[in-house]
């Protein structure tokens, strides 16, 4: 639990790279993952750095592996995905992907264009196909019609001996457009114009789009060109498709002839294109992972070269990095590697250095403890070196849901899933990247699991099964002296525990709640009772523990000014109050039994009385020897460690300032500043335990101090005091919460159980079989969606609001910054 409960012991590097070794030094660095690097060129914009052309390069190279990726998907080709990881090219072998890349790219645009000539050139005679076959019927209506349209065009003005004939155009539409076509056509035309339309049965392809669109071939008969300009020009406006067509009945049929030949030839050719764009598609396929993963890596790679600096030789480049000091020397074969592998002759350096930065924080975790990490870091990462509250919310956090969500059935069904996740992981692994809602459910899986085990074990120790009681051992309540006419005659019964016959002295239900209590009228009283308790109890727990986490920080960065003056009246406080209230709830537990209970005091007036030291005149009255000086003695010990608090810590400041010697520490570095008039600081590696030569003369070694203020911090320290004194209550209060989500999950689960399944269970027969049969899935979907989804969902948030607020703010800042090393494996996470 070594670097969970505390982050790595961070260090601050300089490396030293010979510029033909930094591009596979880096590499290696990048496969490792255990290195963040600083930017040394922060004024220099992205235009201007040494690496930007690489850059460049490589975005061009994703952006044609993208237009690659992209055709391979249009044509329904699965990309093969062999989990191959290779490492990343060297530099000369960039060129040779470039050069690929441009050769496919080409062939797929040359490509595409021919196939989409190809395609609007069998769309052109696949209309006039159609054309042809559609006007035929048009034409042998022309004669029968022409004393109709000569009346249309007015012909009774002219001589009977003058021969007539109607101009026509034929074309075809997008079916969505004709009805507005041919309004405008009589509109304009001023119903000087005869339309015949008919629809194409079959869908032809869009060359461009590749989409299904209907259409409809359409003929235009109207006499003179005055008309047939207009209707030209209508027919543009829509982007009506115009064809020519010949007037006699064997020159169509000659053309249509000619026309079927050529669509078989250009079907051939379209076919070969076809086959050729697949073979390409499937080709690039093979390999497009790899690639991608290539020039991603290179591009990280030269990204990563930006940050660094050159020296005055222009031959060693110059980086400065945080890694984890544990891993220094798989860091230092890392660099040999890559030193060896460019084929550099110089070595490349790792120097450790001293800073006062606060250095990023850094958990190892793993698959199980990602998750749980990923809660507490969503509050805050923690500040460097800081106590993680990461290891402790692995049971913590299942617990506390458990304690809200406590019913052994959903609890199954809960684990069960969780268990399903973790079984299978390795299967679902991939659709974790598709779904957004999947991968929050897929990523929290050890979590889902541990709550559903969790849920089973509050829910026998309440006894809650699909809110019914389990009889597993045997009830300890008889009704051995009650007969059976009284149970028929009475409907209520009182069992008196003090009744031997009725119940057993000292042989309680060994595990959880009696089964008795699930029928008893007065159930809601005791649970709220139980529970109430329980939660204050597990509250005042948690919060101990979490002041007590503080002494673990205190001592670590050696502050024993804050352990006498914030840790131990802060535990004082908390015990004299809230920790003596759960004493006398367990005290009043156990001394006052069934035969005494009326004597026992109400807790609710033992505390007010207590803090008005109102107390009973009768010994009697008293819950032990000695209650009103105890108590008396632990208000007045709560109310000293107020100013404790307050004054001893800002007191302990003032006085180290008035001596002129205090310590500053940053992490790990620790800063001795001795005497108000010295320009210079003495810098001590705690490390190594050795004092480095002062700072050059005209060099600040530290940042300047700020002056000073004993007022401001008596405020800061009355501000912390009274977050603390308040918080106390108000954060043992919030953790009521507990016994109200408790209740509204067992009542819900209870309306349910009676309002739904038990309809089906109340009938007799094959008819309660069939009744139960189909009320039975109402039941299933309304659990899984109301009692799990909703319900469950709710504990979740109020359980982290109780980690967060509740027991993390005792001990945890939070005000670190996360260590984001230069990985491969996040790098392809991220683009996944």
């Amino acid at each position: 639990m070594g670097s969970l409960f505390r982050s790595e012991e961070m260090t601050l590097a300089q490396l030293f790279l010979q510029s033909e070794a930094a591009y596979a030094c880096v590499s290696e660095l990048g496969e490792l993952g255990l290195v963040q690097f600083r930017d040394l060129n922060p004024d220099v914009n992205a235009f201007q750095r040494k690496f930007v052309n690489e850059v460049r390069r490589c975005d061009e190279m994703e952006r044609k592996l993208r237009f690659l990726e992209k055709e391979i998907k249009k044509a329904g080709i699965p990309i093969v995905d062999t989990g191959e990881n290779p490492d990343a090219p060297p530099p000369r072998e960039m060129i040779d992907l470039e050069a690929t890349f441009e050769k496919l790219e080409n062939e797929m645009k040359e490509v595409n264009t021919n196939q989409e000539a190809l395609k609007r050139n069998f769309l052109e005679l696949t209309e006039l196909k159609h054309i042809l076959r559609k006007t035929q019927s048009f034409f042998e209506e022309e004669t029968a019609r022409v004393e109709d349209t000569q009346s249309l065009i007015h012909a009774e003005h002219l001589p009977d001996t003058q021969p007539m004939r109607l101009g026509f155009v034929a074309g075809v539409i997008n079916r969505e457009r004709l009805p507005m076509f041919e309004r405008m056509l009589w509109r304009a035309c001023r119903g000087n114009v005869f339309l015949r339309q008919t629809e194409i049965e079959t869908p032809l392809e869009d060359p461009v789009t590749g989409d299904q669109v209907h259409k409809c071939v359409f003929i235009i008969f109207f006499q003179g060109d005055q008309l047939k300009s207009r209707v030209k020009k209508i027919c543009e406006g829509f982007r009506a498709t115009l064809y020519p067509c010949p007037e006699t009945p064997a020159e169509r049929r000659e053309m249509a002839i000619g026309v079927m030949t050529r669509i078989e030839d250009l079907q051939t050719v379209l076919n070969q294109t076809q086959d050729h764009r697949h073979r390409v598609l499937v080709s690039a396929a093979k390999n497009i992972r790899v690639w991608f993963i290539k020039a991603r890596k290179i591009k990280a790679i030269y990204h990563t070269l930006n940050l660094f600096n050159l020296d005055v030789t222009q031959k060693c480049l110059i980086a400065e990095c945080w890694c984890p000091v544990a891993d220094l020397e798989r860091i230092q074969l890392a660099l040999r590697r890559g030193t060896e592998h460019s084929g550099s002759s110089v070595p490349s350096i790792l120097n450790r250095m001293t800073t006062k930065q606060s250095p990023p924080t850094y958990h190892k975790t793993n698959k199980f403890t990602s998750a749980f990490q990923a809660l507490v870091d969503s509050y805050g990462v923690a500040s460097y070196s800081e106590v993680n509250p990461g290891p402790f919310t692995i049971i913590t956090f299942p617990f506390l849901f458990a304690v809200m969500f406590g019913d052994a059935g959903h609890g199954l069904i809960m684990a069960l899933f969780g268990l399903w996740m973790v079984w299978r992981e390795k299967q679902l692994m991939n659709q974790r990247k598709d779904d957004g809602t999947w991968s929050i459910f897929f990523g929290g899986r050890y979590i889902i699991l541990l709550m559903g085990c969790f849920s089973i074990y509050t829910g026998f120790i309440y006894n809650d099964f699909f809110s019914k009681s389990l009889n597993i051992f045997g009830s300890s309540w008889h009704m051995a002296n009650i007969s059976d006419e009284e149970i028929k005659n009475n409907e209520m019964l009182e069992l008196d525990p003090n009744v031997t016959a009725i119940y057993t002295p000292g042989s309680p239900y060994p595990f959880g709640l009696d089964p008795i209590w699930n029928m008893a009228e007065n159930k809601i009283t005791f649970l709220n009772s139980f529970k109430m308790k329980m939660s204050v109890t597990l509250g005042v727990i948690q919060m101990t523990f979490g002041i007590c986490l503080s002494l673990s920080n205190y001592r670590f960065f050696k502050d024993p000014v804050s352990m006498f003056s914030v840790f131990i009246p802060q535990l004082l406080f908390l015990m004299c109050i809230f920790g003596y209230m759960v004493f006398i709830v367990f005290f009043k537990w156990i001394v006052y039994d069934a035969s005494i209970s009326y004597k026992a005091p109400s807790l609710l007036i033992t505390m007010i009385n207590m803090f008005l030291f109102k107390f009973p005149d009768s010994q009697d009255d008293y819950m032990y020897s000695g209650q009103k000086g105890f108590q008396i003695f632990l208000v007045l010990m709560a109310v000293a460690c107020v100013p404790c608090m307050l004054f001893i810590k800002p007191f302990f400041e003032w006085r180290a300032h008035k001596s002129g010697k205090r310590t500053v520490r940053f992490g790990t570095v620790q800063m001795q500043v001795n005497g108000a008039t010295e320009d210079t600081a003495v810098i001590m590696d705690q490390d190594e335990g050795e004092m480095p030569p002062p700072p050059p003369e005209g060099v600040s070694g530290h940042k300047e101090e700020e002056e000073f203020d004993i007022g401001e911090l008596l405020i800061y320290q009355s501000i912390h005091t009274i977050e603390f004194c308040l918080g106390c209550i108000s954060h043992t209060a919030s953790y009521l919460r507990l016994w109200a989500l408790s209740l509204a999950h067992a009542q819900l689960s209870e309306v349910l159980w009676s309002m739904v399944l038990h309809i089906g269970l109340g009938f007799q027969g094959w008819v309660g079989a069939v009744v139960t049969t189909l009320v039975f899935p109402a039941f299933a979907v309304l659990t899984i969606a109301i009692l799990l989804v909703m319900e469950g969902l709710s504990a979740f948030l109020h359980a982290l609001r109780l980690h967060w607020v509740e027991f993390q703010s005792k001990f945890y800042k939070g005000e670190g910054h996360q260590f984001v090393p230069f990985s491969f494996e996040a790098l392809m996470e991220d683009h996944n």
